[in-house]
């Protein structure tokens, strides 16, 4: 298993709530499904930036990561979460 750690801070809830309805769907093409999210975070050590929602995914390879975030026909998908707000999301592996 692999994981990647997604954090979006909020600007558009509308647009968030539309990415939730499909965002399974869009993960399990590609062997993947939400561990944990959560728009509570704490750092517990160093800086950063403003935190939004964090979101815990796990993929059963990291080229299924890669191809959910690639895959051309998941694009409308990513966009909703893209109009959401500030997104990012690191491989971690």
């Amino acid at each position: 298993m692999i994981y990647a750690y997604a954090n979006i801070i909020v600007t558009a809830p509308e647009s968030l709530a539309a990415y939730r309805d499909m965002a399974g769907d869009a993960l399990a093409k590609h062997g993947g499904r939400v561990v944990q999210a959560s728009p509570q975070q704490t750092v517990l050590e160093g800086k950063r930036g403003e935190t939004g929602i964090g979101v815990i995914l796990e993929f059963e390879t990291a080229e299924g990561a890669k191809s959910w975030i690639n895959d051309p026909e998941l694009a409308e998908v990513h966009a909703l979460r893209c109009g959401a707000g500030q997104s990012t999301i690191t491989l971690l592996g």
